[in-house]
């Protein structure tokens, strides 16, 4: 469940990919993937949770990636014979605050986002004035108040201005940064427009750094001297994934890929367990779930869940986008 087409493409496709990729590595036929495109739109997400619901065959629900997904498709899938759903993106803090009972996700969730971006900016980059723009959305505001309220606590002048999602023309907002801001931080789901935003700073031959949140990490976002936040590690540096690279056969756009193989290899296990009995339910795999254990896995570690349906110790890294777009960590907590 995710935007398989749509402004947010490059996210469900990748993900789509590296579910599939889980399928056939780890189901051994025995485990059905059925798609739900949501365009990351609350609408359609909630179009999609309700005929996932509605059929009794599904038992679980990788998905979806936006919080603002997870928080319109929860009345439904919390209902009664509710479905458990995992989802490899969804970062905001307040869906794992006890309201959600069947939902889990696979990394960090967005509290400890804020305060490394807003360390990192202020420590590292020495930043004195910094502009933060949100995107309006339920993803965007609580992120970009958690790096505003401690860049401001820290001593850096703070300037707060919003965008709708569906701007694709910033040179407006670009010729109104004065010189004296030193980084814009935008935390965005729609990478290519943070591209978009970047590519005109530039033009109008502004020298701001632009720092974008776990979102704007992807291919889609390459500016040169940037940075950005990540929930997830690049996995292709982590030993012991050469096989699992390979494996997937294709090029990464993203670190949102391999999140989801890990919440699809959580659902496959818990479904397995399930099953054992010859009679799996939905209750079943969500108990299974609160129990995962799975020691290894690629994203480095072992996976485990809270009470809650956090992923126990995960982290944020922050990553400098160099020549192409190339990544190198700076970063991390």
């Amino acid at each position: 469940m995710g935007p398989i087409t749509g402004d947010a493409a490059f996210i469900g496709k990748e993900q789509l990919g590296f579910a599939k990729y889980a399928i056939r590595n780890l189901a051994a036929g025995k485990v059905k993937l059925i798609e739900g495109d949501t365009q990351l739109s609350r609408a359609r997400a909630v179009t999609v949770a309700r005929a996932f619901h509605a059929n009794q065959e599904i038992l679980a629900v990788v998905g979806p990636a936006g919080s603002q997904e997870v928080l319109a498709v929860a009345p439904t899938f919390t209902k009664a014979h509710r479905l458990p759903f995992i989802s490899g993106s969804a970062i905001q803090g307040a869906l794992t605050n006890g309201s959600i009972p069947s939902f889990f996700r696979v990394i960090p969730n967005d509290r400890a986002q804020p305060p490394t971006i807003a360390r990192y900016i202020r420590r590292v980059l020495k930043a004195k004035a910094v502009l933060i723009v949100d995107d309006r959305t339920a993803y965007s505001r609580p992120l970009a108040d958690g790096v505003q309220a401690r860049l401001r606590a820290g001593g850096v002048r703070v300037t707060r201005k919003s965008v709708d999602q569906k701007l694709t023309d910033f040179s407006a907002l670009v010729a109104g940064i004065g010189s004296g801001i030193d980084v814009v931080f935008v935390p965005w789901q729609i990478a290519a427009n943070a591209q978009i935003f970047g590519r005109q700073l530039r033009q109008q031959g502004k020298k701001a750094i632009v720092f974008g949140s776990d979102a704007v990490d992807s291919g889609d976002f390459t500016l040169a001297g940037s940075y950005v936040s990540s929930f997830a590690p690049d996995v292709r540096g982590i030993r012991g994934n050469a096989a699992f690279v390979r494996g997937y056969g294709t090029t990464f756009v993203s670190n949102f890929g391999p999140p989801v193989y890990v919440a699809t290899q959580a659902a496959i296990a818990a479904i397995r367990k399930a099953c054992a009995d010859g009679d799996a339910t939905r209750a079943e795999v969500e108990k299974n779930l609160e129990a995962t254990f799975i020691p290894g896995i690629v994203l480095g570690g072992n996976l485990r869940f809270t009470a809650r349906g956090d992923r126990k110790g995960a982290t944020f890294s922050i990553f400098k986008l160099g020549a192409a777009g190339k990544k190198t960590l700076v970063g991390s907590t």
